[in-house]
């Protein structure tokens, strides 16, 4: 059984992950319209030459995305489970430039994991668009589940909770 949370920290909310991507429109592009993520805040430091994306996956029933910049900042920084995107200015101009995915020696950060419907189904549409697989859903040990690569190489596992779950 789990420890009871505590009262000091009942209401932290785990808000985001941090992502370095080479070329925004890339990233923007395979978040947006490859996983269907929303770009909740885009916030540019150009004194500082970088800018943050904060992306996540808005709901009919959630509140709506403020317009205010303000409230739209406070909004994302109060929301689970967001991927912030972060760019540095200039490294998409270089056709070499790549950060260090964590999957190859020395290994590090793994991966993030998208929790579907039809893990089969959403293979099949990302086969359809051209996404890279790290593992197909009938391969390896793990059967059921797939990675896939976003443009900067950072798999994302691709689960079915109930399915998975059977399966361990």
């Amino acid at each position: 059984m789990p420890p009871e949370p505590c009262a000091e920290t009942a209401d932290f909310v785990f808000n985001q992950t941090m992502l370095r991507i080479r070329d925004p429109q890339a990233s923007l592009d395979f978040y947006t319209r490859v996983l269907g993520m929303t770009v909740i805040q885009h916030l540019d430091f150009p004194e500082a030459a970088f800018s943050l994306y904060f992306l996540g996956y808005v709901r009919p029933d959630d509140a709506p995305v403020p317009a205010d910049r303000t409230a739209r900042t406070a909004y994302a920084f109060a929301r689970q489970g967001i991927l912030e995107l972060t760019h540095n200015h200039g490294t998409e101009n270089d056709p070499d430039f790549a950060y260090h995915h964590g999957n190859s020696e020395p290994r590090g950060f793994g991966h993030i994991g998208l929790a579907v419907p039809d893990v089969e189904a959403v293979c099949q549409r990302f086969e359809a668009l051209g996404v890279p697989f790290v593992k197909r859903p009938n391969e390896g040990r793990m059967k059921g589940l797939a990675f896939i690569r976003d443009p900067d190489g950072y798999w994302i596992e691709i689960l079915n909770p109930q399915v998975l779950a059977r399966s361990v």
